[in-house]
């Protein structure tokens, strides 16, 4: 999580980063000139299948249906693919502005980097952390951070074994899911009756990964995510150690390049999508008109109410999309850092500071580069002046010489950062969503059945959808 946020654990199990950098890992970056990449010329405004979105959940919808002989036309409202995140440089250097981490616990993600030969690098470790503390911020050991965070992340998710017995069947348990789902992280956290300190040495946690306040964040979500990752601090942190040397962009691109019957175009944000039980109509914001038998509307969840669809949306689909699944107001930048500070991770409770987390990268002949996250939605991304008055927080004589940023919320393609889902919507809205409504289907990370919010969620989802579109396809034949 699409993101970012960073897991505890490492390769050694206690060397932590972060969990606060887990959710951008959610949806990989690809960048891409402008105009229209296509597998074959096609000046055609009718095609097989039309596809809304060139993230991954569009990209793997365009190779399965293109593998199965049909025509897909996918329409990507950006300059680039990768949708809600990005790969670019900052400082002369490869970053990653959004999606940026894969694991082996990630079945679909990591299927497709051996396949493709892709190269792993492993970032810079902290070597300390600086936390709040009833008595101010601290320095700790980061193996002091983990003996500190780690059984309060084990005591949150007490229970979860019983009501999420199998990760990959989310709903084996229906029956005591739909008591938990309508909590909250903050609902969870205030039965604990933590101390002062516990509840900051957790709230930060919690309130980023639900995308500014422990309130809007399901307890069910993280419970999802924990489930998957083992249901141990060591197992969560390690999803977010391993990233692609040639980096996400080269991963987007080499499964677009195997959908050889799909045609792409940039910069065609769509307007309408009109399904009159016989064709799908898509029509761009430019005017462009497109059919189609099918559609796939592999958008962000909180983009759909953008869209106008005829019929409109059920009622699942419209109060998803207006709650928001995606955080809302997820941010992250890259930091050209000065001083004698050290490789130092940094974290804010729920509620302070502009910045949510502060972590190293890589060191340069003059400093080093680092990585912050923020969901405060007052925070200008590109503010060097605001951002180093963030990082002097955790250390008072950090010099900030440039930054640059992404603020997902504002980004009108996205609506939002990685998916983390509000209280109640598994149990009320998810499998609504995941089924075709007329001849459309949809795919996004935000709507996986496993790993929502991270690039194996997309990739699963347009499998998915693609299936659906197959044998909603093959119904009207015969």
């Amino acid at each position: 999580m699409e993101s970012g946020h960073q897991s505890p654990g490492t390769r050694s199990g206690l060397s932590r980063r972060t969990l606060l950098r887990a959710g951008f890992t959610g949806l990989a970056a690809a960048a891409a000139s402008g105009g229209v990449w296509t597998a074959h010329a096609s000046e055609s405004t009718t095609y097989d299948v039309i596809i809304i979105g060139a993230g991954f959940a569009g990209i793997t919808a365009a190779r399965a249906l293109s593998a199965r002989g049909l025509r897909p036309l996918v329409l990507e409202a950006r300059n680039r693919i990768g949708g809600r995140a990005w790969t670019t440089t900052f400082n002369d250097m490869q970053v990653e502005m959004g999606g940026t981490w894969v694991d082996p616990k990630q079945p679909n993600t990591w299927r497709e980097v051996q396949r493709h030969g892709m190269p792993l690098v492993t970032d810079l470790d902290a070597e300390f952390a600086i936390l709040p503390t009833s008595s101010g911020y601290q320095r700790f050991t980061m193996s002091q951070v983990v003996e500190r965070q780690a059984p309060l992340v084990q005591r949150l998710m007490e229970g979860s074994q019983d009501y999420l017995p199998d990760p990959y069947d989310a709903f084996s348990r229906s029956d005591l899911l739909a008591s938990v789902d309508g909590l909250s992280l903050r609902d969870r956290l205030n039965q604990l009756n933590l101390t002062a300190d516990e509840e900051l040495s957790i709230n930060g946690l919690t309130s980023s990964y639900a995308g500014g306040s422990s309130a809007r964040g399901a307890l069910t979500m993280l419970a999802h995510w924990w489930a998957l990752c083992g249901r141990t601090y060591e197992g969560l942190g390690s999803i977010n150690v391993q990233r692609l040397a040639p980096g996400m962009n080269a991963l987007a691109k080499a499964m677009l390049a195997e959908a050889s019957k799909a045609t792409l175009k940039l910069n065609s944000p769509v307007k309408s999508v009109d399904d009159d039980g016989r064709t799908v109509r898509v029509t761009t914001r430019s005017g462009e008109q497109f059919t189609a038998s099918a559609a796939v509307v592999a958008v962000p969840v909180n983009v759909w109410k953008r869209i106008s669809f005829t019929p409109g949306l059920p009622t699942e689909h419209t109060s998803l999309s207006t709650q928001t699944v995606g955080a809302p107001n997820a941010k992250k930048m890259w930091l050209h850092v000065r001083g004698d500070v050290g490789h130092f991770l940094g974290e804010s409770p729920e509620g302070a500071g502009p910045l949510a987390a502060v972590f190293p990268y890589r060191d340069v002949s003059d400093g080093q580069i680092m990585i912050a996250s923020s969901v405060d939605p007052a925070l200008n991304v590109n503010d060097r002046a605001a951002i180093e008055r963030g990082v002097r927080v955790f250390a008072p004589n950090a010099q900030v010489v440039s930054v640059k940023g992404q603020d997902w919320g504002s980004d009108e393609f996205s609506l939002g950062g990685w998916s983390f889902r509000r209280p109640g919507q598994m149990t009320t809205s998810l499998r609504a969503v995941q089924a075709p409504r007329g001849r459309l289907t949809f795919a996004t990370s935000d709507i996986a059945l496993a790993w929502s919010g991270y690039i194996d969620g997309a990739i699963e989802s347009g499998q998915r959808a693609a299936d659906q579109v197959v044998s909603m396809m093959s119904r009207m034949a015969a």
